[in-house]
């Protein structure tokens, strides 16, 4: 907090003079003054009513009167029961302002701190296409990233796609037994969505062959052991492990399909990753740790032939690692990944962003690598998200129930053009420039919608309400950072205000409560980013963004912004609109919305 420092200094030495104590540092408590009191700092009194022996009321004064008489940044106090508010000098707001405007990047860390943060997201299936759930994942993990490096942190972006197991398996079964060699290039489909397309196939087959059985009398349990169907997908898997050429073959191009459809959603997306790692390279490491881990009696190989870790001491439960049939399970691979990735960073922190229905998985994980004695183990941390639920319930994969990525994210583009033109807002726009800004509407609204919800949440998303103009929205944001431009633009065509960059402005010089309001909110976001990389919650960098939108708004529409009569007072608030522009545009950035220069 700005100040923070001198009146804590200032305070602790007031504290011991006035009632000739020593007294422990925790005991000066510090916070921002709530909003419905004057003042900008606040002083806790009620912690040193023992040392005082008096009121608080009383106790807060006598404090007040010191630090007004020997602090130079403070303007005057007033006492509410044990709080003591404190009033800062206008000129004091306007140097940090000064030295504010003078850092290139403002906001950002100046000094890089240890360790390697790697931060996992996405982490997709290669039997479906991404959906809106996956969008939340990538939206959350791109940002935290950015979020850590504006921090101070040295980030690695991973990916590990789970490209093997039962699920490919089963695409690749109902695509053998129906599929008649269809292709991306000869259906016109995006191969995720195609091998997707096989994926609900397989579903809905299973459920014709379950009802078969179910109808001779065995129940749906029953009945999907007894399936052929799911027999022959286990085989596969079987036969993928043991190398059989033509299965790995057929493997490898439909996951090639997948690839490619997934790099075109990650680029309308606008996220991207240092490093992608596949399941089915590191799995083969999980099972080499699982083999060590035996003989070090981590693990325990059942008489069925599975492997096994009793985690009931731990109150989780019995953990196995390897299938009877010696194929690997989801914990497999993620302790071979997690060993490796240490191996390429020597991380200080690795972060999972996975969603809450996991939070169990790695629980497991982290004492598994405990247990084998990984010195990094305390280092794994599962950012957990809550699930996004729908106007018309959840989504479900094998059903084909899910909101496709690709399709939100083109009737976001079109929603963005509809309402863009009926405003009326493009009419010198070219068509490309036009298109580029339907985009940045779009992906504005979904990505601001997402990131202002604390990631622990539950979510209802409804595509509406996150294109809009007013209200707490991206494109709210963004058009209040292209009005600050057009204001700007302006005045660098204006013979009287074309140099307001170069004046300089005196720390005696008068300002308003709005400006007031302004120049304090701006000078907080350093620790603001600061709090939302120790949080790992972008919604704190979204709120605060629409904060600064909402007060440079009333700022701008109580005040004349660029007054060519008064030429000083237009040059103070032309620097102090550039530099709100610029805190906005840090702030967009890391949720990886652009702010476009006009709307």
């Amino acid at each position: 907090m700005q100040f923070e420092t001198d009146i804590f200094n200032v305070a602790f030495e007031a504290v011991q003079k006035l009632f000739n104590v020593k007294v422990d540092t925790e005991r000066i408590q510090l916070q921002r003054t709530k909003a419905e009191f004057e003042g900008d700092i606040t002083l806790v009194v009620f912690s040193l009513t023992k040392i005082s022996k008096k009121s608080p009321e009383e106790t807060g004064s006598l404090l007040g009167h010191y630090l007004l008489n020997h602090s130079e940044i403070i303007q005057s106090f007033n006492t509410v029961k044990g709080f003591l508010n404190l009033v800062i000098k206008d000129e004091a707001w306007l140097h940090q302002l000064k030295k504010a405007q003078q850092h290139a990047h403002f906001g950002f860390a100046v000094s890089k701190k240890p360790g390697t943060v790697v931060v996992e997201y996405s982490s997709p299936n290669t039997n479906k296409p991404l959906h809106l759930g996956h969008i939340r994942n990538n939206l959350l993990g791109w940002s935290v990233a950015e979020i850590l490096k504006a921090d101070g942190n040295e980030v690695k972006k991973v990916n590990l796609v789970n490209d093997r197991g039962i699920h490919i398996c089963k695409s690749m079964l109902a695509w053998l037994k129906s599929g008649n060699g269809e292709t991306p290039q000869s259906t016109g489909l995006k191969g995720d969505h195609l091998v997707g397309k096989y994926y609900v196939e397989f579903d809905r087959m299973l459920r014709e062959e379950k009802q078969l059985l179910m109808e001779q009398g065995l129940s749906e349990d029953e009945a999907e052991k007894k399936s052929t169907l799911m027999e022959e997908a286990r085989e596969m898997l079987r036969q993928w492990e043991n190398g059989d050429k033509d299965i790995i073959s057929l493997w490898k191009t439909m996951n090639g399909w997948v690839y490619e459809g997934f790099d075109v959603t990650y680029r309308n997306l606008g996220v991207d990753f240092d490093k992608i790692y596949y399941e089915s390279e590191t799995y083969l490491l999980g099972k080499k740790i699982v083999e060590e881990g035996i003989k070090k009696k981590v693990f325990q190989k059942k008489p069925d032939g599975s492997v096994r870790i009793d985690l009931t001491e731990d109150g989780l439960d019995e953990k196995v690692v390897l299938r009877s049939d010696g194929t690997a399970v989801y914990i497999t691979q993620d302790i071979g990944t997690a060993r490796l990735r240490f191996d390429d960073y020597r991380f200080s922190k690795m972060i999972y962003v996975v969603g809450n229905e996991q939070d169990y998985h790695f629980k497991v994980l982290k004492l598994i690598t405990k247990k084998l004695g990984y010195d990094w183990s305390d280092a794994i941390y599962h950012l957990s998200y809550g699930m996004i639920d729908l106007p018309s319930g959840k989504m479900k994969s094998r059903e084909g129930t899910v909101v496709d990525a690709d399709e939100l994210l083109n009737d976001l583009f079109a929603e963005s053009e509809r309402i863009t033109k009926e405003l009326g807002k493009i009419d010198d726009f070219g068509s490309e420039e036009a298109k580029q800004l339907y985009r940045s509407i779009g992906l504005g609204a979904l990505k601001y919608f997402l990131l202002r919800v604390d990631p622990e949440k539950r979510m209802l998303f409804n595509p509406a309400e996150s294109i809009d103009f007013n209200g707490d929205t991206g494109p709210f944001i963004q058009y209040t950072f292209a009005r600050i431009q057009s204001v700007l633009r302006k005045a660098r065509m204006t013979e009287a205000l074309c140099e307001y960059e170069n004046r300089q402005f005196s720390n005696q010089h008068v300002i308003n409560k709005e400006e007031r309001e302004l120049i304090i909110h701006l000078l907080q976001f350093p620790y603001v980013v600061h709090e939302a990389a120790e949080k790992l919650s972008p919604a704190l960098i979204a709120h605060y963004a629409f904060s600064t939108a909402r007060l440079f708004n009333h700022f701008y529409h109580h005040h004349s912004i660029a007054d060519i009569e008064n030429s000083d007072t237009s040059a103070f608030r032309l620097k102090l609109t550039a530099f709100t522009g610029k805190v906005i545009r840090s702030a967009l950035q890391m949720m990886g919305i652009h702010a476009p220069e006009r709307m």
